[in-house]
């Protein structure tokens, strides 16, 4: 924006408001920080162009969550029922997006809810939530649009950007959300596909999968162009969550090439091609993209203030602060990890150094993270391959849940503990994978373990709730300790232990 038109918005809009922060985007993280802004008793103007909580609740984390959770539930009684050739469950698909809009505006309410009793008890010079978009003029003024109507100027001491990400598309297809479909169209669906095409075998693409393989009305295929889904995480993993969703019927075409995908007639065709020269031309009634998310940049005025972007176009940061230096980011368009908590964790950090004491940089080594495939996988420090790519030396113990008394009890011993730790005396936790029921309930502690760097005798000492998934952690330490109930030499294909250097692996001598 040239110095003059800002001067004449300037002057045209004299009688600003002013604020301590203005946050730009009130998704989980912008919204987290105008929450913790107003605990350090500074005003705040939070702006938000739709609906508080963005993607978060209504295209992304919690929508899909909430479709994963009915579907694990009819997958499982439908399991029982036809072990006993009894009728299964027979959800429509508009019962199953009641339930998703259900769970959407009870969290939305929460944050409105929240939002308006404080702006009430505060007064709107404290706290001034606006709908709108929200635009940087300059270092300390940031204008409020609706539509192509500037409508109001505020002065900002600091200013936070959170505006999020949106699905990243492929040149040449032609999305149109109904047919050609993101994970923003979703619940454009009239009904269950008969048959789906996923392009991208990450966890999102993964997790859709899971979901309509769960329903068991959909002919799900993934086009993968790795040799194995979920190339990020270790082998085991990959090759797990793959089993078991064959097993539910998804065809995984690994290897493949798309050539092209388009839509024919009141479907799609698609092309792809493998490193023999083969190929193969399918034909299926949907398509959805799930190729990541793109950081939400553009139209927010960062030229005006010439903030820099990375080689992935998100928002160049140190510690959450960009170059200029009372304009912070957080969440998606800070392009680190795109999960909920790590967006809101960024954005309390960044109004701690605002207006607090923070004396450490923002660490990601112990994010803990939830894939939500069948069974649930959960996530927290390195894997395997991190470790051999960066030449740590670690031991590693693996137990299977067919030793864990709750996952007899529940009859789910699918899955298994996995703990990587430093190879040394110390033997501090650089993190732990679980896949399995409950997964998600395991991986907290260790994420604090790894967060105070410590090691796994300060976890043996901790005694774990009998009967509780969490004391796989119990068994998973006594291995690596030499004083596990169940012995590895017995158990060999249960348990293991085993030292990994630069992907050498050597079975330790426990007995």
């Amino acid at each position: 924006m040239e110095q003059k038109e800002l001067q004449n918005i300037l002057n045209t809009h004299k009688n600003r408001k002013s604020f301590d922060l203005v946050v730009i985007g009130a998704g989980p993280a912008g919204y987290a920080a105008a929450m913790r802004a107003v605990d350090f008793g500074k005003s705040v103007c939070l702006i938000e162009k739709d609906k508080l909580g963005g993607a978060g609740i209504f295209h992304g984390a919690l929508s899909s969550k909430t479709l994963w959770e009915i579907s694990q539930r009819v997958a499982e009684i439908n399991d029982i029922q036809s072990q006993s050739i009894r009728c299964t469950l027979d959800l429509t698909w508009q019962e199953i997006l009641q339930t998703v809009d259900a769970s959407k505006d009870e969290r939305y309410k929460q944050y409105q809810y929240n939002a308006q009793a404080l702006e009430e008890k505060l007064g709107k010079e404290n706290l001034c939530v606006k709908q709108g978009r929200g635009y940087i003029l300059s270092k300390n003024q940031v204008a409020i649009y609706q539509g192509d109507v500037l409508e109001e100027v505020v002065d900002a001491h600091y200013i936070l950007i959170a505006t999020g990400s949106k699905p990243r598309y492929l040149p040449n297809i032609q999305v149109d959300e109904k047919t050609i479909l993101t994970s923003d169209g979703i619940e454009n669906l009239s009904d269950y596909p008969r048959s789906m095409v996923i392009v991208g075998a990450g966890v999102v693409g993964c997790e859709f999968a899971t979901i309509f393989s769960n329903f068991g009305k959909t002919k799900v295929y993934i086009i993968d162009r790795a040799p194995r889904i979920l190339p990020f995480e270790d082998a085991d993993i990959s090759d797990f969550v793959a089993e078991k969703l064959e097993e539910k019927n998804v065809t995984i075409h690994h290897n493949a090439q798309l050539l092209r995908l388009e839509k024919k007639g009141d479907g799609v065709e698609y092309e792809i091609s493998y490193p023999d020269g083969r190929t193969e031309v399918m034909q299926v009634e949907k398509a959805l993209l799930s190729i990541g998310r793109n950081p939400v940049v553009e139209g927010i005025g960062r030229e005006n203030l010439s903030l820099e972007l990375s080689k992935t176009g998100c928002m160049k940061d140190f510690d959450t602060q960009t170059g200029v230096d009372n304009v912070y980011v957080a969440g998606d368009v800070s392009g680190r990890i795109a999960l909920v908590n790590v967006g809101e964790i960024e954005a309390r950090h960044a109004v701690e150094r605002m207006f607090g004491d923070a004396q450490k940089a923002l660490s990601y080594d112990n994010i803990c993270s939830i894939m939500f495939l069948n069974p649930e996988v959960a996530a927290v420090g390195m894997n395997e391959q991190q470790c051999e790519e960066r030449g740590i030396p670690i031991k590693v113990v693996k137990i299977d849940y067919s030793l864990i008394p709750r996952a007899i009890a529940m009859r789910k011993t699918q899955g298994f503990f996995k703990i990587i730790v430093t190879h040394d005396k110390a033997m501090k936790i650089l993190g732990m994978r679980a896949v399995g029921e409950h997964a998600s309930s395991a991986i907290q502690a260790i994420g604090l373990l790894i967060k105070m760097d410590k090691g796994i005798i300060d976890l043996s000492e901790l005694i774990h709730p009998h009967p509780s998934i969490i004391e796989g952690i119990q068994e998973c330490v006594r291995a690596l300790l030499g004083t596990a109930t169940f012995k590895p030499s017995v158990y060999a294909e249960k348990i293991q232990c085993y030292a990994n250097a630069s992907g050498v692996k050597t079975p330790l001598q426990n007995l």
